[in-house]
């Protein structure tokens, strides 16, 4: 299964093979795989983001994500806040981020749902404003040792519509891509 979040997003044909050809080597119901993108290249000019900021062992396999929910352009550095803005955090231009484009197998959804009544009940006084976060679910199930997540880099750029004024970003991109004969011209 693929999940990705829940605003227009663009993963690019790359991104699609690397999952892909994890999936089909993958033989235990524990072994899942992401693609990691580097977070310059998902970042927009009109306001912050939310990424998972992974950490990785030697061997590429997924050791530690962190979702931070405030991260921004400020003066061309990359630089999140978890204080509304009291005090920044910079990052590395590099860092590996989730986009959420997960491969997973039917695990994950069991997971998911023995999980949600204990979110639900934590977030009681919030559920207006509370979201119940993939890589907070995955971060879990690492730390208990029940899964390993193989993470394979990309440099594709993502292009997603986190603000309306980041339509026309993608409107364009997905238009040079056709031009240069990545996409089909009739997509959908």
């Amino acid at each position: 299964m693929f999940y990705k979040r829940d605003y227009l997003g663009n993963y690019g044909k790359e991104t699609f093979r690397l999952i892909c050809n994890e999936l089909k080597k993958n033989k235990n119901d524990n072994e899942f795989c992401m693609v990691g993108f580097k977070i310059e290249n998902t970042l927009t000019e009109n306001g912050h983001v939310a990424r998972g900021v992974c950490k990785t062992n030697e061997e590429g396999y997924l050791t530690d994500i962190v979702e931070r929910t405030k991260i921004a352009l400020r003066n061309g550095k990359i630089m999140f806040t978890e204080d509304d803005g009291e005090s920044r955090t910079e990052l590395e231009r590099d860092s590996t981020v989730s986009m959420n484009c997960w491969g997973f197998s039917g695990m994950m959804m069991t997971e998911l749902k023995n999980r949600f009544a204990a979110f639900l009940d934590k977030n009681a006084d919030n559920m207006l404003k509370c979201e119940y976060f993939l890589p907070f679910v995955v971060d879990e199930l690492l730390k208990e040792g029940k899964i390993s997540v193989k993470v394979m880099d990309t440099t594709e750029k993502w292009y997603g519509v986190t603000y309306k004024e980041d339509k026309q970003l993608v409107v364009d991109a997905i238009k040079k891509k056709i031009v240069d004969g990545i996409y089909p011209e009739k997509l959908w």
